[in-house]
This record gives C-alpha cells, structure tokens and sequence, in this order.
C-alpha cells in the first residue's frame, strides 16, 4: 500500500469516527461502558481530535 493510499483510508476511517460522535452529541445519545455512563464532553474531545487527525491526514495525503 502506497503512503497515499494510507494516509486516505486512515483519514476517512477518522471522518467516519468523528461523525459518529457528532451524532452521539446531536441525538443526546447515551454511552455506558461498564456500567459507567461516559459524558457528552468526552465526545466532543472525540470530534475535536478525529477532526484533526482526518485533516491533517488529508493534507499529508494531497502533499504526495
């Protein structure tokens, strides 16, 4: 697999990642893992990072 190609699929799978996220927050979805209820804030911090991974992926992807 060629850099190109690498640094595309990586950056869609975080789009995807960040979508879902978003989602999470639009819809006030739940998530418990464990019994534990994980906050709407850790989903945003979720957007933010897969936001910027995806971005900058994309970007590295265009440079080659």
């Amino acid at each position: 697999m060629k850099d190109k190609q690498y640094y595309t699929i990586a950056s869609i799978v975080f789009t995807v990642v960040a979508i879902a996220h978003l989602g999470r927050i639009f819809f006030m979805l739940e998530a418990t893992i464990g019994g534990y209820s994980i906050p709407l804030w850790v989903s945003g911090m979720a957007v933010l990072l897969a936001g910027y991974l995806a971005t900058r992926g994309f970007m590295a992807a265009r440079k080659l």
